[in-house]
């Protein structure tokens, strides 16, 4: 079976080289880290994620152009984003396993993993449809 491939956008090291490990750790995902969000579409390209997980608030180009250039990419428009945020709490997310603000996947910071692992299972089915 192909492991799944994630892209986490990030600009926090640390949290995306634990959402990498964690990720890793089940065995089913093999995951990249870019922490430039000016990077993120030649990585993304360069890569081919099955799924992203992007953080909003970087320097540089934030999530939301980041999340615009990857809509207007033909190879990379259809990929889901699953935008990974300290803008929501995970109190604000309540049980749910994420927020799904406008069709966008949402998933509070600081991460609950089992939220993460939920989210990414969820695009990936949506986009299979």
């Amino acid at each position: 079976m192909r492991k799944k491939k994630v892209l986490v956008v990030d600009d926090d090291v640390p949290l995306a080289e634990s959402m990498k490990l964690i990720l890793e750790d089940t065995g089913n995902f093999e995951v990249c880290v870019e922490t430039d969000s000016i990077a993120a579409l030649s990585t993304a390209r360069k890569f081919q994620p099955d799924v992203i997980l992007l953080d909003i608030v970087m320097p540089g180009l934030d999530g939301g152009d980041v999340s615009a250039q990857l809509q207007q990419d033909p190879f990379l428009s259809s990929v889901p984003v699953i935008v990974v945020t300290a803008l929501v709490a995970n109190s604000e997310a309540g049980l749910d396993d994420g927020i799904d603000s406008g069709g966008q996947m949402m998933i509070a910071k600081p991460v609950q993993f089992d939220k993460l692992l939920h989210a990414i299972e969820t695009a990936r089915v949506a986009q299979v449809y």
